[in-house]
């Protein structure tokens, strides 16, 4: 009788008064009832403390050794360029100032946060942080990103015509060209960068283009940063297109001061630990929703 009384008031939210109709009983018989079933901990009523967006944020820097989280009440429409603001302090306290390197990667979350509005920022040098794909999907589009950011910041883009996954023959003629080697060579100057955390490629979706056969048997990865594969405690996941990358190496973007990884999925929880873990990433910034999922994992 415990047991029901409970589930009816606390699961199926029905009054009291209705419960002791439908149970012939009396509405004081209910009440005492449902005492009961909290004093011999069959219902257990907890009030969480409130975790504001700053102590989240601070949470995530100690779980996960970032040098700087930023975390923002964000609506779940439009979450991730909602969260362009966010970015844009964070490269603001980079330090940039005229002719500092800004890469920018690829995906979803860097299309949302430069369709958000990057501030002002004047003289910086924007440029892509891979090579392109022969693909039409605007995801995947990063020397128009790299144009939009100059054009938002007020700074100059400079672009990559090369494909991010040519063969190793073609991968030596592009990196021999006077043009492709001046622009690979900003990456070595990179003040920050901003990029997507994305998620392993195992199972086909929409929108999944230019993903190879060798990245879909990568089981044991929960992400990646710019076709950089990476395990659930950060460690590197070889693949057959490591070594023939058109983009900032791993080695590279560990030594870039501000990494700025953008990420807006509580699926992504796995992915943003491991990103951080393998330091491809120092700064996050994420949602309170996701930032909670990640705290959680780590927990």
């Amino acid at each position: 009788m415990l047991h029901t009384v409970a589930k009816l008031y606390y699961l199926s939210n029905i009054p009291q008064n209705e419960i002791a109709r439908q149970l012939d009983l009396s509405t004081a018989t209910i009440s005492r009832l449902l005492k009961r079933a909290r004093e011999e901990g069959i219902v257990r009523i907890e009030v969480r403390d409130l975790v504001g967006p700053d102590d989240l944020a601070r949470d995530l820097e100690r779980a996960l050794g970032l040098k700087r989280a930023v975390v923002a009440e964000v609506p779940e429409a439009n979450a991730v360029s909602s969260l362009a603001g966010a970015v844009s302090g964070c490269l603001a306290d980079a330090g940039l100032h005229p002719g500092s390197v800004v890469a920018i990667g690829w995906g979803r979350a860097v299309r949302d946060i430069i369709q958000g509005g990057l501030q002002k920022c004047p003289g910086v040098i924007t440029v892509p942080a891979n090579g392109g794909m022969q693909e039409t999907a605007d995801h995947f589009q990063i020397n128009e990103f790299v144009r939009l950011a100059a054009e938002q910041m007020g700074g100059t883009p400079r672009f990559l015509h090369a494909p991010y996954l040519p063969s190793t023959a073609l991968r030596e003629a592009f990196l021999s060209d006077p043009s492709i080697r001046e622009t690979i060579a900003l990456w070595e100057k990179a003040d920050a960068a901003l990029v997507g955390i994305g998620l392993p490629h195992v199972s086909p979706t929409p929108g999944q283009l230019g993903v190879t056969a060798d990245e879909r048997q990568l089981t044991n990865a929960v992400g990646d940063v710019i076709r950089h594969y990476f395990d659930a405690h950060g460690q590197l996941v070889s693949w057959s297109g490591a070594d023939r990358l058109i983009a900032l190496s791993v080695e590279q973007l560990r030594r870039i001061p501000a990494v700025i990884g953008v990420a807006v999925s509580t699926a992504k929880a796995a992915a943003i630990v491991g990103a951080a873990r393998s330091r491809l990433i120092n700064t996050l910034v994420t949602d309170v929703r996701t930032a909670q999922a990640v705290l959680d994992l780590c927990s």
